[in-house]
């Protein structure tokens, strides 16, 4: 490693020594503060090897989630900050709420909790849209103990159902509807269908009932939200905090695409508020009354770290957006959100500048913007392939970093910290692993690779705060099907390679490699040569079935907004760019134009059911997609190649 990069991360060790949790009320058992569980060996009743799965940290301390992101920030003097921003375009709307208001509203609702009779250890199903009152329903959950369990709003009744029959909620607190651009989603139908096929029944639906759109509610099991908070208010009752060994759940998560058995991430009350505070100043540079913006959605695991919790414990200003990054209204949406609220550091998915560029190659509707106030955009989710880097680096004039993480492990494992100090940026990678982690890169064999061989991503045991403890209900299954394959690591199920210089590079999804005539391939590698074309707004590059090499890849490119070129020719100049830079082993002969790309809601392409659809394999339709209409156009694109003969999904 060169000696500025090696200077840079002693410079790190320094700070992360110095660096006290600000204030967090986390005890262990000794009375003792624990400082130092990033920089190696840990002091005594930190890390207990003994419980759990892999080790248990923070064994014997006691905390409240909620405690650390409201109650200690009032008590401060500090209750007139704006906690959360709450825009809407959607709806036209604009809140700010306050700490004080924040935790006003939170108690009131953990006495309608209480009264329902929700207690320490049961289970809470969130099924919300962008709106304040998911915040407060998680936070409540978290001040009384109950474990939340947040469903991406609009899911599919049959994978709520799963979920409903696997974590088995006492209660289920939704809304009337949500709103998809244009788009109005009743949730309760949706809901009550899923209650019909689950075996478990919950005991009481909380229904926050919104002006669009007005639910029926069921007699003797359905509440209205707003009216159980106001008679909560008008008793005045006080809650306070329980105290939760730092070892307790806070939250189960459920991976999105899950079929069958759904599989839950649990996230631990302490590590996980340790390592969002630490995070929140030392990774993303923010600080207390900063506003901090993830474009993100409460449903997924960015939403409950970095919309939620990380920005509350910090003291920062979060925001909450509903809405999208182009056709709410148009491609300068992110611009107008981060200029109006004067956003510090900003948090999205590749897939949305990706989008933006497409609408907006120029950045023109930026022009019309202030984005002073904006130090750095920060990128993770799917690849940030380098063109998209370098575009927002131009057109936003402020660092932009890629990093990389999971649901599993719930803060970042790799990426550039602002606030410790940026290294130097390689486009592609997503810099070195963070502090706390051991990240290698091992041969299928599990024997370690050389610098610059592409191979399994694994982290070293014990994963530090923050990340999975295990599956709810499932230590097995976690055993098994995240620690078995690699003995003493964690299997990412990535792919990618770590450089001379320590910078990891991830590629792509292991089941994204392809072999192509015994060659290992990368599609991640083919999709940024794909998007360096300056007609190529974004693509996918996939693996199609091939009797004689097994598999051969094919691009799916979509073209910018303002291209006017024929598309056979912009094909064959993929094409040649491809062979040009892999060479002939890639056997990079098939590429198609199309429209637009199957994306989850989240902004993840859908890549395995391109896949199977183009293997003529049978498919199912994916519960998180965006719309299912674009998978027929996929589906016609490629029946007109040869390619894919079965029409319909299984």
């Amino acid at each position: 490693m060169s000696a500025g990069v090696d200077g840079r991360k002693r410079r790190w060790r320094t700070a992360i020594r110095r660096s006290i949790r600000h204030g967090i009320k986390i005890h262990t058992a000794s009375g003792q503060t624990p400082r130092r569980w990033l920089i190696g060996l840990p002091p005594a009743n930190v890390f207990d090897p003994s419980q759990g799965v892999y080790g248990r940290w923070f064994a014997g301390a006691k905390t409240n989630s909620c405690y650390n992101c409201l109650d200690r920030h009032v008590q401060a003097g500090r209750g007139d900050q704006v906690a959360l921003i709450y825009d809407s375009p959607v709806t036209g709307t604009v809140e700010h709420w306050a700490y004080s208001r924040l935790l006003e509203e939170v108690k009131a609702l953990s006495a309608v909790y209480l009264s329902l009779g929700v207690t320490k250890g049961d289970r809470i199903i969130l099924y919300m849209p962008m709106v304040p009152q998911a915040i407060v329903a998680m936070l409540a959950a978290a001040r009384i103990g109950a474990v939340h369990s947040v469903v991406f709003g609009g899911f599919a009744a049959s994978e709520l159902a799963t979920r409903i029959d696997d974590c088995t909620p006492r209660l289920i607190v939704t809304a009337s509807c949500g709103i998809e651009t244009a788009r109005i989603i009743a949730y309760k139908p949706l809901l009550d269908a899923a209650i019909d096929m689950a075996h478990h029944k919950p005991d009481h639906c909380l229904v926050f009932q919104r002006p669009q759109c007005q639910a029926q509610l069921q007699p003797g099991r359905d509440l209205d939200f707003i009216a159980e908070i106001e008679r909560a208010k008008a008793k005045g009752a006080e809650i306070p905090c329980v105290p939760m060994a730092a070892t307790d759940p806070l939250y189960i998560l459920y991976t999105s695409g899950t079929t069958g058995q759904p599989k839950g991430v649990v996230r631990d009350t302490g590590g996980h508020m340790v390592a969002l505070q630490w995070s929140m100043k030392h990774f993303y540079g923010v600080g207390p009354g900063d506003v901090f913006w993830a474009a993100s959605d409460i449903g997924w695991v960015v939403g409950h770290s970095y919309i939620v919790y990380g920005p509350l414990l910090n003291g920062s200003t979060t925001i909450l957006y509903e809405g999208k990054p182009i056709g709410t209204p148009d491609a300068g949406a992110f611009w107008r959100v981060i200029a109006q609220h004067r956003v510090s550091v900003f948090f999205t998915a590749p897939t949305a500048f990706r989008a933006i560029r497409k609408e907006d190659p120029q950045a023109s509707l930026l022009a019309r913007h202030d984005l002073s106030s904006l130090r750095a955009l920060f990128l993770a989710g799917e690849r940030a392939d380098p063109d998209t880097l370098v575009w927002a680096e131009t057109v936003l004039k402020v660092p932009v970093i890629d990093h990389w993480w999971q649901t599993e492990t719930g803060w970042p494992v790799a990426g550039n910290p602002l606030g410790l100090g940026l290294l130097p940026v390689k486009h592609g990678s997503a810099t070195v692993p963070l502090p706390g982690y051991d990240v290698q890169i091992l041969d299928d064999a599990g024997h370690p690779v050389s610098a610059g061989t592409l191979g399994n991503v694994v982290i070293g045991l014990p994963l530090p705060p923050g990340c999975l403890p295990t599956f709810w209900n499932a230590d097995e299954r976690f055993r098994t099907g995240c620690l078995e394959e690699f003995p003493g690591f964690y299997k990412t199920a990535d792919a990618g390679y770590i450089d001379e210089d320590g910078y990891i590079f991830i590629m792509a999804r292991t089941d994204d490699i392809i072999n192509v005539a015994g060659h290992r391939l990368s599609t991640g590698s083919m999709e940024e040569i794909c998007a360096s074309h300056p007609d190529v707004a974004e693509c996918a590059v996939i693996g199609i079935y091939d009797a004689i090499k097994g598999q051969v890849p094919a691009g799916f490119l979509v073209l910018n907004a303002n291209v006017s070129r024929e598309t056979i020719e912009i094909e064959r100049e993929v094409v040649a760019l491809v062979r040009d830079r892999i060479g002939p082993v890639a056997a990079f002969k098939t590429v198609m134009c199309i429209k637009r790309l199957p994306k989850t809601r989240s902004g993840k392409v859908l890549r395995g059911t391109m896949q199977k659809i183009a293997d003529s394999l049978e498919w199912k339709m994916p519960a998180t997609i965006d719309d299912p209409v674009i998978l027929e156009e996929i589906g016609t694109v490629l029946r007109a190649r040869g390619f894919g003969r079965q029409p319909h999904p299984a």
